[in-house]
C-alpha cells in the first residue's frame, strides 16, 4: 500500500465515519486536516479535539475541513462527538487500513507491555490533495495552534 509523503499527493482512500462515506476524492477541492488519535474519551484525546473544535471557526475560514480518525466504533464515536460536541467527523478506522497507510500504528509501551497502538499524528491536505505538513509523535498541548499556523499559509 502506498504510504503518505510531503510534497506527494495522498493516494486514494475510503473509509466510514460518523457522516457516512468518506474518500479522498470526496475531500479534494479543499484542504483538509487528517488527525489520528488513539482513543475517545481520553484525558488527551479529549483535550485534542476540544481544541479543534474550539479552532474550527478559524479554520472554517480558512476553508479547511477537519477529520479525526481512530480505531474506535462509529457508535463510540457518535458518543464522543456528542458529549463534547464536536463539529467535524470522526472515521472509524476498526481495520486499521488508514491508520497503517499513514503510518501511525506504532509499538507502544501500556503498563509494562508492549502494545500495537495508533501514534498521535496530525496531516495538513491541500485542495489538490497534496500532503503538505505532518505532525507525528504530536503533544496535545499546543499542537492545534500549530496546525492552524500551518494552514494559513496553504
Amino acid at each position: 500500500m502506498a504510504e503518505v509523503a510531503i510534497g506527494k499527493k495522498v493516494p486514494a482512500f475510503s473509509a466510514v465515519s460518523t457522516a457516512g462515506s468518506v474518500r479522498s476524492k470526496d475531500l479534494a477541492g479543499s484542504a483538509y486536516i487528517l488527525y489520528f488519535y488513539p482513543k475517545d474519551d481520553t484525558p488527551g484525546c479529549t483535550l485534542e479535539g476540544q481544541d479543534f473544535r474550539d479552532k474550527q471557526a478559524r479554520l472554517k475560514k480558512l476553508k479547511v475541513r477537519v477529520v479525526g480518525v481512530s480505531r474506535d466504533s462509529l457508535a463510540s464515536h457518535d458518543k464522543f462527538r456528542k458529549k463534547y460536541d464536536l463539529p467535524f467527523d470522526l472515521i472509524s478506522d476498526a481495520d486499521e487500513k488508514l491508520c497503517r497507510q499513514f503510518d501511525v500504528i506504532k509499538e507502544k509501551n501500556m503498563y509494562g507491555k508492549k502494545v500495537l497502538g495508533i501514534e498521535r499524528s496530525t496531516f495538513l491536505v491541500d485542495a489538490r490533495g497534496v500532503l503538505r505538513n505532518e505532525w507525528r509523535k504530536a503533544k496535545v498541548a499546543g499542537h492545534v495552534d500549530e496546525v492552524l499556523e500551518a494552514a494559513k499559509a496553504l
